[in-house]
Parts: structure tokens; C-alpha cells; sequence
């Protein structure tokens, strides 16, 4: 029998990018998985902040060339790779000189959240999708950890939900306790957000009280969901006290064994501690 595998999308990782609850995580959270015998992949942005030559990434030149489709605009997506020597994996980085080339991750020297976020996120989100169809490797969980891949569930039920490639896929979403939408306009963010022949309507979970909710949107579409934070604001507690989707911890290492048994009941097999 084949490998399990596990596509880990995260929008920060240690030591790429500076601490925090995400990048701690996403960093623990694939090698656990790989030791317990499941295949991995792992996809990030590439923030100009990550030192290319320190890190030694390059280009992956077959995977690369691909146009991703924003707000009726083309930009072309861009795949390097790296090697983490100690964990014996890599992490695969989409890069975009429009999205990502800047030094600052999300808001600029003065703390203000860049004009573009929505448009990031909707390139990498879109970005991840193809890039997992080129790679030709049908995951059977996709877990996104962080805002910026909050709408990597949305599309996997509803676009690609017919594609072969994610037929079986079950979809984990790790809710931190930020909110990367405070700056997006309601409705270019629908229209931007939209793909294919999806409606408006179908993004209906990603707003509320006309302004945009991420987390909201993208535990309406997983089919579980991380507590990745020891703490939330208001607005995020209600929010995961009003869903019906299965919820776990998964805020620490020690966390790790129960995110691979929730895995194991997701996928509906055994899956090696």
C-alpha cells in the first residue's frame, strides 16, 4: 500500500521567516508527520524577507511558468525550493516579484497592513492549487495553517472538487488568533476571490456584517479544524463555538501525536504513531 500523504500550506515557517505561533508549528509539524511514515509536501510564500542565498533556494524550473489569474490580471508564479538538512524534507516557495519581492511580510514600515493583501492572498491560494496539479501528487489531507491560506479550503469543495487529483481530499484548517482581512475592501475581495464558474454566493461563509471574515470562511469549508493559538480575540471564539466541524489543540510539539490522530480519523484508517 502506498504512502498516506500530507500537503502542509503555511503562510510563515521557522527559520525562514521570524517567530511566531504559525512559522513554530509549521516547522514542527511536517517533520512529525514524515517520521510517522507519511509522504509531505510543503508549500509557503517566498517573502523577500527570506535570505535566498542563506537559505539556498532555487528554482524548480518544471514547475515554474505557470500564469495565476487575479482580478483578471496574470502574473506568473515562480517555484523555488529548499532543503531542510536536519529535517530531511524540503519546502517548496511560491514566489511573485508583484506579491512578494517586498521586505516586510504583511503591513509596511509604519504598520500599516499593505493595500494588496487580498490580492496575495488569492495568488497564493490559487498558486498552491496548481502548483499541487503539477506536481501530480494526490494529497489526502491538505492542511493550511494561517489566513493567507484560508481560501485554499473554499476552492478545493467547490472548483476542484471533481478533479481527480482532490476527490478524497480532506481539508484541515489551523485558525490563529490574527485577522490578515481587517484591511480588505468587502466587495472587491468577492470578485477577486471568485474562480471558474463559482458565484458570489458560494463565498456567502466569507463575510458577515459586510466586511470580510477569513476564518469563518475557511472553517465553513474544512473538514477539521487546529486551534492554533492559546488565546482569540471575540470575534474568533465565536466563530469556532458555532461550528460543527471536529477541533482539536495543536498549539504545541506536545500537541503533535493528536494532530496525527485526527489525521487518522479524517483519512478513516490507521495511520503509524
Amino acid at each position: 500500500m502506498s504512502k498516506k500523504k500530507v500537503l502542509i500550506v503555511t503562510q510563515e515557517m521557522e527559520p525562514y521567516t521570524i517567530a511566531s505561533e504559525i512559522a513554530a508549528m509549521a516547522r514542527k509539524l511536517p517533520q512529525h508527520v514524515q517520521e510517522n511514515g507519511l509522504e509531505i509536501r510543503v508549500l509557503m510564500p517566498r517573502f523577500g524577507s527570506i535570505n535566498e542565498r542563506r537559505h539556498r533556494l532555487h528554482e524548480v524550473v518544471r514547475l515554474s511558468g505557470m500564469n495565476i489569474i487575479v482580478d483578471d490580471d496574470d502574473y506568473p508564479l515562480i517555484i523555488k525550493v529548499a532543503s531542510l538538512q536536519e529535517a530531511r524534507m524540503q519546502v517548496y516557495f511560491l514566489d511573485n516579484d508583484d506579491f512578494f519581492r517586498r521586505k516586510s511580510i504583511f503591513v509596511d514600515d509604519n504598520d500599516i497592513p499593505f493595500e494588496d493583501n487580498a490580492d496575495r492572498t488569492v495568488f497564493f491560494c490559487k498558486g498552491v492549487i496548481e502548483t499541487v496539479k503539477k506536481f501530480g501528487w494526490p494529497p489526502d489531507v491538505v492542511h493550511c495553517l494561517g489566513p493567507m491560506t484560508s481560501l485554499i479550503p473554499f476552492y478545493l469543495k467547490t472548483a476542484y472538487k471533481s478533479d481527480p487529483l482532490f476527490q478524497h481530499t480532506k481539508v484541515v484548517y489551523s485558525v490563529y488568533n490574527e485577522h490578515l482581512e481587517d484591511s480588505f475592501n468587502l466587495e472587491s475581495f468577492m470578485a477577486k476571490a471568485g474562480i471558474n464558474n463559482i458565484s458570489a454566493e458560494d463565498l456567502a461563509p466569507y463575510q458577515i456584517d459586510g466586511a470580510v471574515t477569513l476564518h469563518r470562511g475557511a472553517i465553513a469549508f474544512a473538514d477539521g479544524v487546529v486551534k492554533g493559538s492559546h488565546s482569540y480575540d471575540e470575534d474568533i471564539q465565536t466563530i469556532l463555538a458555532q461550528t460543527d466541524k471536529m477541533v482539536v489543540d495543536g498549539q504545541s510539539p506536545e500537541d503533535l501525536p493528536e494532530i496525527m490522530e485526527f489525521y487518522q480519523t479524517l483519512m478513516g484508517q490507521i495511520v503509524a504513531k
